[in-house]
C-alpha cells in the first residue's frame, strides 16, 4: 500500500506512539523531581528511572524498526515544502533524542562505576572504570538532552494541534484512530 492510500497510522505505531509518550513524560517528570529533592524516595525513583530508561531505549529501537517497515499517511499535499522538511527533521531529532537520552544515562552510570539493574531481570555492567570527569560530562549531556527532548516534544504537540485545530487536515486524527 502506498503512503497516499494510508489514512491512519497502523495500530502498532499508535500503540508505540502513545505508550512512549506516557513513558517519556514519566521519565522526564521523575528526572526533574530527582534533581530537585534529596528525599528518601529518591533512591527508589532513581532505580525505576534507570530501569525504565532501558525499557525506553528498547522500545524506541523497536518503534524505529516498526516505523521503517510500515507505510504511513502522507503529509497533506498542500503543506508548504518547508513545513514538510521541518516535520521530517523534527521526527529525526525526536528519534535521535529518544536514543541519546538513555544512552547518555547509561554512560553516566558507567562513568560512576555503577551497573544498571533492570527490574532484577538483568544488569547492564559499567562500560568503563569510575571516572569523575566523564561522569560530569555525561551527567551534563543527559541534562541538556532532557531539555532538548522537552522542547522537541512541545514543538511536536504544537504542530499536531495546529494540524488538528487550525488546518483540520486529518494529520492529528491519523494518530488517534
Amino acid at each position: 500500500m502506498s503512503h497516499s492510500q494510508v489514512k491512519t497510522f497502523p495500530l502498532s505505531m499508535r500503540i508505540f506512539h502513545w505508550g512512549m509518550a506516557a513513558l517519556l513524560l514519566s521519565l522526564i517528570l521523575a528526572g526533574l523531581s530527582m534533581v530537585q529533592s534529596l528525599q528518601p524516595w529518591q533512591v527508589t525513583i532513581l532505580a525505576l528511572h534507570k530501569a525504565f530508561g532501558v525499557v525506553a531505549l528498547i522500545a524506541v529501537i523497536l518503534r524505529l524498526i516498526n516505523r521503517l517497515r510500515q507505510p504511513v499517511p502522507a503529509l497533506p499535499a498542500d503543506l508548504p515544502a518547508w513545513q514538510k522538511l521541518a516535520a521530517r527533521g523534527s521526527h529525526v531529532l525526536l528519534y535521535a533524542a529518544m536514543i541519546a537520552m538513555p544512552v547518555s544515562g547509561y554512560l553516566m552510570q558507567s562513568a560512576a562505576g555503577r551497573a544498571v539493574d533492570v527490574f532484577g531481570l538483568f544488569t547492564l555492567p559499567p562500560l568503563m572504570s569510575a571516572n569523575l570527569a566523564w561522569y560530569g560530562v555525561f551527567r551534563e549531556l543527559h541534562g541538556w538532552l532532557a531539555y532538548a527532548l522537552v522542547v522537541l516534544i512541545l514543538v511536536h504537540i504544537a504542530a499536531a494541534l495546529q494540524h488538528g485545530l487550525v488546518r483540520k487536515d486529518g494529520v492529528l486524527k491519523s494518530m488517534w484512530k
